[in-house]
């Protein structure tokens, strides 16, 4: 990951699979920093590289439920949020990937 630029947060992929509408859901755990709020995510660009450094640049377009309800407080408490991203690198993105941002 480029160093000139400050992330808030990184997290690690511990989840991933396609969205049946597009995109990609992936579940995510927070690893280093300061947990973002569900606004700071929802629209932000992220950054994700993967262990052989292959990197791609993902837009969140949203939350999924199906780990509960997203919330500020819940992403601080636990450090999980499951996102809906977008964006032609959200492919190959995949569990083991590094996620930082938002930026």
């Amino acid at each position: 990951m480029s160093n000139s630029v400050a992330f808030k947060a990184v997290f690690r992929v511990i989840d991933a699979y396609d969205h049946p509408h597009g995109g990609r859901i992936l579940r995510l755990r927070l690893g280093k920093g300061e947990p973002p709020t569900l606004r700071e995510l929802r629209g932000g660009t992220m950054t994700a590289t993967s262990e052989t450094g292959e990197s791609a640049r993902l837009n969140v377009s949203g939350f999924s439920a199906a780990g509960g309800k997203p919330s500020d407080g819940r992403l601080a408490r636990t450090g999980r949020i499951d996102v809906h991203v977008t964006g032609e690198g959200a492919r190959p993105v995949d569990v083991g990937w590094e996620v930082a941002g938002p930026v």
